[in-house]
Order: structure tokens, then C-alpha cells, then sequence
């Protein structure tokens, strides 16, 4: 907790916001509270969470605190329209699923804030298939609490401890019933990151990239999209934040990781939904078709991430748009 504070307290005065030490005085004196509440007293996640809205604003909790880590004069969202087709599908009843990489335990609350401005509803209403880290870590929870999840035990851990295998392996087939029962309903947007887990620089270069998509995971989402008897539409969705909150460079087994913080632009990116009808039209088997659905989403993922690094590390801002990538400000 006392490294929390130092790191927060740096990266907030780092920011040059007038009234730093207010804010880091204020948002870090709720999150120690709504953490030491958590530990005196444990929330237990339900395998669909709703976000917690009152008597306390878990979700407005987790916003303000990530708020003063952004720098919105270098930060970009790419194609910002697809977001209104988005929101147009959603109003017909449709679902629509974010096929992402994952970089930090703050990507869905820096998500939220580069479209609050434009798309409060998107913001508000995305769900998260989150693994357990985020909600076991004591440092984690209380933020989870503001955000609409799916519960899952990432494969990355799930044998980290044997004998546990068999209980997570049910927690997750009760989890994509809850998924499969809330996609039959329609109107749900729901962001999965298929990795696995957060990405992590090259040992050798030190570069940070998308982390490889596990065919598996694409296809079971794929699978409960399209058997949800309502359209469903899968979009390739690109997030660049590590330097806000980046994660240990190796996974770690234990929880209680550090917390590293800065002052930082970030980037958010998608293009347009991707068929898999018309892939697997031009491929020769299932399998071939599930790996072939699964590196488009992953190539579409790369050459967007690509774009917010030129615009973000590049310092090129909006001279990166590409002729399927454009780059805004919609805050501004």
C-alpha cells in the first residue's frame, strides 16, 4: 500500500495537473479505504459480476483514479465512427465482441475514459472476461467491483497450484453458461482479451507487442457468439497503455505484484468487423479455418498497434493515420 501511494503520488505530480496533491490525497485516500474494507471483510465475485454503482460509485472509484495517469494531449483513438455503428447494433439487439490484446490491470477503465467523451453508453455497459488475478488481488478488487466481468481462470495459471485445476475448469464452464445465457438476450458488448494474459516486452529488445491469440479461446467466443440466435459482430480492438501501469516482465505465480505508475498517452484502436463465414469459405477444414479467423484478428490487431506506438512513442500524433486507420481526439 505504501508503495502504491508513492508510485500514484509521482505519476499524478509528474502529470503538472494544478491541484495534484488534492487529488492524489483524495483518490488515494478512497482506494486504501474501499482496499482495507475489502480485506477486513472479502467480496466474492459471482461468475457474471455486475458493476457496483451505489451505495458507493465503484465504477466512478476506478475512472478518477486512472483520470490523472492519462495524457489526453498524447492520447488517440482509432476510427472513432465504428464506436457509432457499434452503438447502432447494440440499440437493434445485437452483440458485439472486442477481440483485444491486454496490456494493464487499468486497461478497461483507460478504455472507458477515451470514449467516455463520445460513447458514455459503450463505456458504461462493457463487459470484461476477466481472469482471477484481478479479482483475488487485494490491490485489484475494489476496482473490479466498478466493472461488468465475466469471471475466468486464466490457462496461463491454471495449474499453478494441482489440485485446484479441476475446481477451475468448473468455475469456467459455469462462467460461459452465464456467457452463452446473457448473449442469447442480445445488446451485450463484451471484450475478451485471447492471450490470455497482459503483454510483456521481448527479453532481448525490450519492445512491447501483442502477445500471440490463443486459437481457442477466439473460437469458443466465436462459437457462443454465433449460437446466441441474435447477429453478433466481432471487431479487432488494439490498446497501447503499458507505460501507465505496466505488469511484472515475466508472469508471476504469486499475487502481490508491484506497482509501477506513470504519467502517460495511451491509444485505442478498432477497425472493422472481421467474417469468419468468409474465411473459412476460402480455407479447407475447422481447424484450418479456426487458426486462419484467429491470426487475421491478430494481424488487424498488430497493424493497429502499430499506428498508436508511431503516434504515441513516435511522438508523430495524428500524421499516423493510415488510409484503414484514423486517428482523433474526440475529447477535445
Amino acid at each position: 500500500m505504501e508503495e502504491l501511494y508513492q508510485n500514484y503520488r509521482n505519476a499524478v505530480f509528474e502529470s503538472g495537473i494544478p491541484n495534484a496533491d488534492e487529488i492524489v490525497l483524495s483518490n488515494m485516500t478512497v482506494a486504501l479505504d474501499r482496499i482495507f474494507k475489502d480485506v477486513e471483510d472479502p467480496f466474492v465475485f459471482l461468475p457474471h459480476h455486475k458493476a457496483i454503482r451505489e451505495p458507493f460509485d465503484y465504477y466512478m472509484f476506478f475512472q478518477n483514479y486512472i483520470r490523472p495517469l492519462v495524457d489526453f494531449r498524447r492520447s488517440y483513438v482509432g476510427n472513432i465512427h465504428l464506436f457509432y455503428e457499434m452503438e447502432e447494433k447494440l440499440r437493434q439487439g445485437h452483440n458485439v465482441v472486442l477481440i483485444s490484446n491486454h496490456q494493464t490491470e487499468a486497461d478497461p477503465a483507460i478504455i472507458a475514459l477515451l470514449l467516455e467523451a463520445t460513447h458514455p453508453y459503450i463505456a458504461e455497459n462493457l463487459t470484461c472476461v476477466a481472469g482471477d488475478r484481478v479479482i483475488t488481488d487485494p490491490l485489484s478488487k475494489p476496482f473490479s467491483m466498478g466493472r461488468n466481468l465475466f469471471c475466468v481462470y486464466s490457462k496461463k495459471h491454471m495449474y499453478d497450484v494441482p489440485k485446484l485445476a479441476d475446481m477451475k475448469k468448473r468455475a469456467n464452464t459455469r462462467t460461459l453458461k452465464e456467457m452463452a445465457l446473457l448473449l442469447r438476450g442480445g445488446s451485450q458488448i463484451i471484450w475478451i482479451a485471447p492471450s490470455g494474459g497482459r503483454d510483456r516486452p521481448d527479453p532481448v529488445t525490450k519492445e512491447w507487442y501483442p502477445a500471440p491469440f490463443d486459437a481457442s479461446a477466439v473460437d469458443n467466443m466465436r462459437r457462443l457468439t454465433e449460437h446466441a440466435g441474435v447477429p453478433g459482430h466481432i471487431y479487432p480492438l488494439a490498446i497501447l497503455c503499458y507505460d501507465i501501469m505496466p505488469p511484472p516482465p515475466q508472469v508471476e505465480k504469486e499475487i502481490g505484484e508491484r506497482r509501477v505508475i506513470s504519467f502517460h498517452g495511451a491509444g485505442l484502436s478498432v477497425v472493422p468487423e472481421i467474417s469468419f463465414q468468409q474465411i473459412a469459405a476460402s480455407c479447407g477444414d475447422p481447424e484450418e479455418s479456426k487458426m486462419a479467423f484467429t491470426q487475421a484478428l491478430y494481424d488487424s490487431v498488430m497493424e493497429q498497434y502499430n499506428v498508436l506506438k508511431c503516434a504515441i512513442h513516435g511522438k508523430k500524433g495524428l500524421e499516423s493515420s493510415a488510409p484503414s486507420i484514423s486517428l482523433s481526439q474526440p475529447w477535445n
